[in-house]
């Protein structure tokens, strides 16, 4: 399948189900990629190991509720079962909600948006940095956002729990660069993906229009992950162009 530029290389991607996340399954496996797909739903999964082994790529579906780190801990030691190694995790987990702004937002979605964009990041990351200084190498590519760039209408919570990845992906490169790990943040800016539909005001079909695609977060990924592990890219914005 593909090009074979990622032939054999080991790859787990959580947030597979849709959007930057999908894109970035579908062409991580037409390059060769041996992968793990990670969702909460075990249908969307179903469909894209259905649409890469069609293909002739390799995919295998692990639901997960990423939040939960017993869960994510076991995740990871089925992953390595299935794959034998782990060469890269690729973080597309991301929400929104409806009622984001600072008034609006309750301590129960403060923490249920903090779980999602920022626990969830934590518990990969802390699950699968052992089996990497194992083997003495691996990369961590969080995908977060503009948001975290430049101050925008997402709301605080968005804000704030994707800039936190930064913090996450900064620290553990310091923590761990010892022993051959590398990380990685891209900041897409609007994106036509199914969290534009969580927005409060529907955007606008001629702004939209003119949005990235999931397959531009995909080629940003791509491009990282094709790069020797003597190259570091701390950081990586994509905006669109027209916007």
């Amino acid at each position: 399948m593909g090009n074979g530029t990622l032939a054999n290389r080991a790859i787990v991607i959580a947030g597979a189900g849709s959007g930057m996340g999908r894109a970035t399954a579908l062409a991580a496996a037409a390059a060769g990629a041996n992968l793990v797909l990670v969702a909460r739903s075990s249908t969307a999964l179903d469909d894209i190991v259905r649409d890469i082994t069609a293909a002739g790529g390799s995919a295998t579906a692990i639901p997960t509720d990423v939040t939960d780190h017993a869960a994510v801990a076991a995740l990871m030691d089925e992953a390595l079962a299935r794959l034998g190694r782990i060469d890269a995790l690729i973080n597309t987990v991301g929400t929104n909600i409806k009622g984001r702004a600072l008034g609006d937002l309750t301590a129960e979605s403060w923490n249920a948006m903090l779980a999602v964009n920022l626990t969830s990041a934590f518990n990969l990351t802390q699950a699968v940095v052992p089996a990497m200084r194992r083997q003495g190498a691996g990369l961590i590519v969080h995908v977060s956002s503009s948001a975290a760039k430049k101050p925008d209408p997402s709301g605080v919570a968005y804000q704030a729990t994707k800039a936190g990845l930064v913090g996450l992906a900064h620290g553990t490169m310091e923590e761990e660069r010892q022993h051959g790990i590398r990380t990685s943040v891209i900041f897409p800016g609007l994106t036509d993906t199914p969290m534009v539909l969580k927005r409060p005001t529907p955007t606008p079909p001629d702004v939209l229009a003119r949005a990235l695609q999931p397959e531009d977060v995909a080629a940003a990924v791509m491009f990282i992950l094709g790069l020797p592990a003597r190259t570091h890219v701390p950081e990586l914005l994509l905006y669109p162009s027209g916007i």
